[in-house]
């Protein structure tokens, strides 16, 4: 499900593959191929993406349509 959500955000953000590879510091196939299935997107990744599209990892993943991020605990 996240390979769907991946490419939706990006384009819902107007970006290109190699933005979104740019601040993963990737190159661009390497991002693509996390779009397409073809390689599994790491932890820290998720994290990351899910924080530049102000959203929570459960909706990247699929786990729910609620776009919205949870909310940060007070420490």
């Amino acid at each position: 499900m996240y390979i769907k959500r991946l490419k939706e955000l990006r384009e819902d953000h107007d970006l290109k593959q190699s933005n979104i590879a740019d601040m993963l510091k990737m190159k661009q196939p390497q991002y693509a191929r996390y779009e397409t299935g073809k390689r599994d997107l790491p932890l820290d990744n998720l994290i990351t993406l899910a924080e530049f599209y102000k959203t929570s990892t459960d909706y990247i993943l699929g786990l729910t349509d609620t776009q919205s991020p949870y909310p940060k605990k007070i420490k």
